[in-house]
């Protein structure tokens, strides 16, 4: 999840951590992570990441800060003034990344809360979920800004409950939040995997879903063909060369998740494509002449993770920001990760996602269009060719650039510089928010 910022509505009226980095162990490599047997690749990169022992975020509690202070940007002069602030901030924490909600405290959670207040059900008390709610920062805004703007009845029963899978950024949440008295009988953590389905019950009563910069780091799986013909294999990562090595490994598919995630994109399991004899035949020609590999990452672990949630919270009401492209991405596939690493200060990428072992993030892309087609399938279990139609859907979805959801439901403002730059506006390009929300179609 490094910090990458690409520099490079009235649709909505109808819509209504800083610690030093722990060092790991030099004999600690990838290859620990895969046992005699081959593993998905959903599985290795979950193992990368979430392993208890050595995974990136299990162990690396500084790779999301804090900041001590929200930033005065009003007293910046411009762009320039702002860069070599960060610049600074960055080098005297040696932290990863600063998120968003926390560059921007309290205002990028201000506006979460807004947006949550204009479609919300005050007929019952207002419950929050937050998925990953890293140092507490986007818990503790939201909860300042409803208590200072809504009824004083919603605030008085409300509650906000965290999902958070790592028990170091579970205290400091306690601590974040309880920084305001009052919200602390209001607030709860419960340190758990989001997508374990055994870990929730079931709730009838209308809440929200708060997942900011989660779906990036979720589990993905990987498939293969060896031209632009064959049929997609799932792959598999395996231990070579007497265990000292990982590779890939092909199979045919067969895992239910994965074929699940493929039906909802519509891509066919034999690598046909629609089209004409005369086109399909051409392009075996094609494809036996100048043979082309093609590997597509699969967002299996949003798959799953939206099937729990639609299981457990039927009435639920989701808000998710995210990464919608990165930039130069070295990895292969369609919506392919990031896989980078931050040393000495200095972040750089590697060529394989097979070389991450604990001090490496990896993080995709998030493809909204498809994110929106597995909600809507997760809700009403829709078949594909239904997705693209207002037949049967609950769910009313709107996906904004962070620009324009802020512009509506924030207060711009307070992140713009003396010369009229804003960081917030300006800077991320590359994010989107997804809102997704019940309708009354019971059909």
């Amino acid at each position: 999840m490094a910090a990458r910022l690409a520099s490079s509505s009235k649709r909505l009226s109808s819509f209504l951590i800083s610690s030093k980095v722990t060092p790991f162990s030099r004999a600690y490599s990838s290859t620990n992570i895969v046992g005699e047997s081959p593993i998905l690749v959903r599985d290795f990169i979950h193992s990368a990441l979430y392993d208890p022992e050595h995974g990136y975020f299990s162990q690396r509690s500084g790779s999301v800060g804090q900041l001590d202070r929200s930033i005065k940007f009003n007293q910046l002069q411009g762009r320039k003034a702002y860069m070599k602030y960060l610049d600074a901030i960055y080098k005297r924490s040696d932290i990863s990344w600063f998120t968003p909600v926390e560059l921007f405290k309290p205002w990028y959670a201000h506006g979460i809360a807004e947006a949550i207040m204009r479609t919300a059900n005050f007929s019952v008390p207002l419950k929050i979920y937050e998925i990953g709610g890293g140092s507490g920062t986007c818990a503790k805004g939201v909860m300042d800004y409803i208590k200072l703007n809504a009824p004083t009845r919603v605030y008085d029963n409300m509650t906000y409950v965290s999902v958070e899978i790592s028990p170091t950024l579970a205290k400091k949440q306690l601590e974040t939040v309880g920084e305001v008295d009052s919200h602390l009988a209001k607030f709860s953590v419960e340190c758990r995997d989001a997508a374990d389905p055994n870990e929730w019950g079931h709730e009838e009563q209308p809440c929200w879903v708060i997942m900011l910069e989660v779906l990036d780091n979720l589990p993905h799986d990987l498939i293969y063909s060896k031209d632009q013909v064959s049929s997609w294999m799932e792959v598999w990562v395996q231990k070579i060369r007497d265990g000292q090595e990982l590779s890939e490994l092909y199979k045919p598919l067969e895992d239910p998740l994965i074929m699940s995630c493929m039906e909802i994109l519509d891509i066919s399991k034999d690598g046909s494509t629609r089209g004409s004899m005369a086109g399909s035949f051409a392009k075996n020609i094609w494809a036996k002449i100048f043979p082309s590999p093609r590997k597509c990452w699969l967002p299996t672990g949003s798959l799953k993770l939206l099937q729990v949630l639609h299981g457990a919270l039927p009435k639920m009401s989701l808000i998710a920001s995210d990464f919608s492209y990165l930039p130069d991405v070295r990895i292969p596939g369609e919506r392919a990760p990031l896989v980078s690493s931050k040393k000495d200060g200095k972040s750089s990428d590697l060529n394989n996602y097979l070389d991450a072992k604990g001090e490496a993030d990896i993080f995709f892309p998030t493809d909204f269009w498809l994110l929106e087609r597995i909600d809507h399938h997760c809700s009403v279990k829709l078949k594909p060719r239904d997705i693209s139609s207002k037949k049967g859907k609950k769910r009313r979805t709107l996906t904004l650039d962070t620009s324009s959801f802020m512009e509506e439901f924030g207060l711009p403002t307070k992140t713009r510089t003396k010369d009229g730059y804003n960081p917030m506006l300006d800077d991320f390009k590359n994010t989107k928010f997804y809102l997704s929300v019940p309708t009354h179609n019971t059909k």
